[in-house]
This record gives C-alpha cells, sequence and structure tokens, in this order.
C-alpha cells in the first residue's frame, strides 16, 4: 500500500483537529482509529449538552490549567477561536449564565457530522479498526481488518488519549511502547473523578439525590456547588472543582447552610420549641432531607455545630477509569515547543497523551483542539522541510 505523507493515529477532538492542519497544506493525511467509530468520547461528552469552551477573561481562563507550557498554546487557539471555529462549520453558539460555551444545537453530533464532511472534501482518509500495537523498527505496527500491517508516514502525530474511560478508546495501552523508545512518561492520576464514601445503610434512599445550595470545602479551597450522592460515594461538578486538594488527601467538609453564619443559626434555633426533634429543628433551619441525613450520618451526636463544618470522610478517589479526565502522561521535558518528541523525530503529540489538567466546563475539549491544532500545524512544517520520497 502506498505510504501517507502524514499519519495521525486516534481520532478524537485532538487527533482531527492536527488531521485537519495537515490536510490545509495539501498534504495526503490518513488517520487510524482503534475503534469502529470516531470520537466516541466527544459524543459521549456532548451527551446531555456539548460543552466547548468558556466564555471568559484570558488572564482567568489560563489559570485554570495548571501546566505554564499550555499558555502559547491556548494563547494561538483559545475560547474566542474555538467559537469561531464551530461557527464555521455551520454550527452557532451561545454562552450560559454560568459562562459554559455550548452549540446551539447542544449535541455534539452535528458538530461531528459537519467536521468529518468538511475532512472528506479536505482529502482526509480515517480508517477505522486500525489498532496501533507499537512499533516495528522505526514503523508504525497496527492490527487492521485485513490483518497486520506497517506504516511509514514522514511525520506522525500521536492523539491517543489517556488512560479514562476505556470502552472509548482512552486505554494508555501506548505508554509502554513509547518508555521503550526513550519517552518519558508521568505516571496517570484521576482528574475530575467521584470519591468513595463507606455509607452507612440508611444513607440507602439517598443514593442518586443532589445535594445543592452548599459550600465544599477542602484544604484552602471554598467553592459553591453541588454533588450527588450514590452508593459508591460522591460525585459531580461540586467535587470536581475541588478534586486536587481531595486528591492529595485533605478532608473534605461542606457547609450546608453558607449564606448564614453560626450566630444565625443559634439565633434561629433559640426561638425554636423546646423538645422539637433534631430533624425537624434542622428542616427548619433550611435544609432538606438529603442535607439533614448527612447531618445526622457524620455528625449524630452534635449536628448543629457541624453545619457550617461537616466532615465528609472520603476512602480515595474513584477507580481511574471512571474519572472524566486523568494527570499525567507524557513529560514537557520528552517534548519540544512544538510537541515534538525528542526520542522520535518527526512524531508529535497533542491532546490528553500529554501531562495536563484541568476543570471540567469547556477546559479540556479546548486544550484538546489547541494542542491539536498546534501538533498538526507543527507537523505540516516539518511535512515542507522533508524531502520527497525517491
Amino acid at each position: 500500500m502506498a505510504q501517507p505523507d502524514a499519519l495521525v493515529i486516534g481520532a478524537g477532538p485532538a487527533g482531527l483537529m492536527a488531521a485537519e492542519e495537515l490536510a490545509k497544506t495539501g498534504a495526503q493525511v490518513l488517520v487510524c482509529e482503534a475503534k469502529p467509530t470516531v470520537a466516541r468520547k466527544f459524543l459521549m461528552a456532548g451527551k446531555s449538552g456539548l460543552n466547548v469552551t468558556r466564555d471568559e477573561p484570558w488572564e482567568t481562563f489560563v489559570t485554570r490549567y495548571d501546566c505554564p507550557h499550555l499558555r502559547p498554546i491556548l494563547a494561538d487557539f483559545g475560547p474566542e477561536q474555538v467559537q469561531d471555529w464551530c461557527r464555521a462549520l455551520g454550527q452557532d453558539v451561545y454562552t450560559g449564565s454560568s459562562g459554559r460555551v455550548f452549540p446551539v444545537a447542544m449535541k455534539a453530533s452535528p458538530l461531528l457530522r459537519a467536521w468529518l464532511q468538511r475532512l472528506a472534501t479536505q482529502g482526509v482518509e480515517i480508517r477505522t479498526r486500525w489498532r496501533w500495537t507499537g512499533f516495528d523498527g522505526s514503523a508504525f505496527r497496527f492490527d487492521a481488518p485485513d490483518g497486520p500491517r506497517t506504516l511509514m508516514p514522514k511525520v506522525t502525530v500521536l492523539a491517543l488519549g489517556g488512560a479514562s474511560w476505556q470502552r472509548l478508546g482512552s486505554d494508555g495501552a501506548w505508554v509502554p511502547w513509547l518508555e521503550a523508545k526513550g519517552v518519558r512518561i508521568t505516571p496517570w492520576q484521576p482528574a475530575n473523578m467521584g470519591f468513595h464514601v463507606d455509607w452507612s445503610h440508611h444513607m440507602a434512599p439517598f443514593f442518586g439525590r443532589p445535594v445543592k445550595g452548599i459550600a465544599l470545602i477542602a484544604g484552602p479551597q471554598r467553592a459553591l456547588g453541588e454533588f450527588v450522592i450514590s452508593s459508591r460515594g460522591i460525585e459531580g461538578g461540586g467535587i470536581y472543582s475541588i478534586y486536587k486538594y481531595l486528591r492529595d488527601a485533605a478532608t473534605l467538609h461542606l457547609d450546608l447552610l453558607p449564606d448564614l453564619t453560626q450566630d444565625d443559626i443559634a439565633r434561629r434555633l433559640a426561638k425554636m420549641r423546646p423538645g422539637e426533634s433534631t430533624a425537624n429543628r434542622l428542616r427548619k433551619l433550611g435544609l432538606d432531607r438529603t442535607q439533614i441525613a448527612l447531618v445526622m450520618e457524620f455528625a449524630r451526636s452534635d449536628p448543629f455545630a457541624h453545619i457550617k463544618h461537616l466532615p465528609i470522610p472520603l476512602q480515595g478517589p474513584r477507580p481511574l477509569d471512571e474519572a472524566i479526565s486523568v494527570a499525567g502522561g507524557i513529560d514537557w521535558d520528552a517534548l519540544t515547543p512544538d510537541l515534538e518528541l525528542e526520542a522520535l523525530p518527526n512524531t508529535f503529540a497533542a491532546g490528553e497523551m500529554l501531562d495536563w489538567e484541568a476543570p471540567t466546563g469547556g477546559y479540556l475539549l479546548t486544550a484538546c483542539w489547541a494542542t491539536g491544532r498546534w501538533a498538526g500545524q507543527a507537523a505540516a512544517r516539518r511535512l515542507q522541510e522533508t524531502p520527497p520520497r525517491t
């Protein structure tokens, strides 16, 4: 078979963006995807509304990423550019009250369909069920539907994702292959994940219930938000906003009445009739049934003293594969500023393969697109410098 000019391994947001940048230069681009269909995690993320980016001042936006290496990449393709890119695909966007940006159509599938159509007109070829299985010397080895295949492109962009949601394609299987080539990898950690809680049987009626209108406290961080109680623990946006501190063994506390001071609570309690049940007093203070259950679960001996600082004992994060995203991946010291692997010339990397993390709310997707674009442009420049095959 003819060898492509450019190979992209992984057909998620980062990989497809890299393919698009390469195709703009007229390169022959082949995208290989292990799964039967492309962008599975992207489509799953968009089921409840595709949050493409965050509309906020640049100075605020960039601080959401605990990775200075991303700054120039996001400056080149940040929130404004993401919105313009969506509009160019015929997908108008709008900004919600929280600053999150969504396509008007809300779902991921219309955007993906329009994008794949544009890639097809640019000549990008996508092969599904082509699973990368490592190297054969300097060639890339694949298990393809018609048997083992090897490819030796002029340039390659790796965009294989992290190590969460394995059923959607991000399994981290590539780590030992790159390590064997001398690429340094930072070990994986879960990010934007839930935590184990060892509930008593009294909490079973509240599984699936949200806990709203509270403040979550972990280390120096205090954040207004909400979370959901599950049979396995707690998860949801409020937890994701402070997960780094909880992952590093900080204790979670809840302020169940963030609009009241402890003195306010004491005055309200003093006005209640003597002899009222604890649950009734908590209800009169403004707690709902789920919040009352939490107080009785963890502060039954002195419930009123803990309303503003209720401890929730955690037994560690949920498994890596259940995390929305991951920290860890290819170490930045193993990359050039162009996202080229120092140990593998002409091979670039993008997306969640790289060692960065960010909260949910459009930040993850923006960085995947941005790094894919950056790597694709760098690979395209390298391709233009490469003499033709003889």
